[in-house]
């Protein structure tokens, strides 16, 4: 695909609105093309300036549940004593339906904040000219070079039989907090692996594989470790990169 065409999808591509099939086919040309992934790098970096500088006006949770408060008050000062015993019940039942839409939306937005920031991490690995810091395909040689980089300790799975090719590893921060990032290949297509202590703030997040911006992302927590899989391949490879996961030690 030439490169004028490309250009042409680079932000449908960093904003995740191209489909599998495409994101497929750009992500193996910024692999082949420099100046194409420089442009990529380029285009993530400032996606991340523009969500570091909205999460900065973001209202927070102890802001909505004063403002929530205030209508609340308001309201009674508004209606006379009949008018409350009659609305009451209603009242409270609105309050905890505004709770509810509060806290799933909430989830839901952190969730997707989550797997949009590691999408960006994985575009900027494919797009990097130096994709990993430890390169080899043996989990003997990639896994002890994390000890001392991050604080907590992980188990590689065993490769022979699948299709899965370990690339190496490199250290990865989420939400400032240190973790790995590790590279499979599969076909011709990579995917990311990222372990990061769990805080255990995520456990109702659905385990199954799941689509979102042009990537399938999949988690799951073990050994107070969460672990997430994301790439542009179908929701079987990375359920089967998964389980490997999951089986490991």
């Amino acid at each position: 695909m030439a490169c004028e065409l490309m250009r042409e999808k680079l932000d449908a591509y960093v904003d995740g609105e191209l489909s599998p099939s495409d994101a497929q086919q750009f992500g193996t040309h910024v692999r082949e093309c420099s100046a194409c992934a420089i442009d990529v790098l380029e285009r993530v970096q400032m996606k991340k300036a523009v969500s570091v500088a909205g999460k900065a006006y973001e209202p927070s949770a102890e802001f909505r549940r004063k403002m929530l408060r205030e209508m609340i008050k308001a309201d009674r000062g508004r209606r006379s004593w009949g008018w409350k015993l009659v609305l009451a019940p209603a009242a409270l039942v609105l309050i905890i339906s505004l709770g509810m839409m509060l806290l799933v939306g909430r989830e839901k937005s952190r969730r997707e904040r989550t797997f949009g920031e590691l999408a960006d991490m994985h575009v900027m690995t494919l797009a990097s000219a130096t994709p990993v810091d430890v390169v080899s395909t043996d989990r003997h040689t990639v896994k002890p070079w994390f000890e001392g980089k991050i604080p907590f300790a992980f188990n590689l799975p065993e490769l022979q039989g699948s299709d899965f090719t370990l690339v190496g590893g490199k250290v990865a921060y989420l939400g400032q907090t240190p973790g790995a990032e590790l590279i499979y290949r599969i076909r011709k297509h990579q995917l990311s692996v990222f372990i990061f202590q769990d805080r255990g703030d995520n456990a109702a997040w659905a385990s199954a594989p799941v689509s979102q911006l042009s990537f399938t992302f999949e988690t799951w927590s073990k050994n107070s470790l969460r672990y997430y899989v994301v790439g542009d391949v179908s929701a079987s490879d990375v359920e089967s990169l998964s389980k490997l996961f999951r089986d490991a030690g």
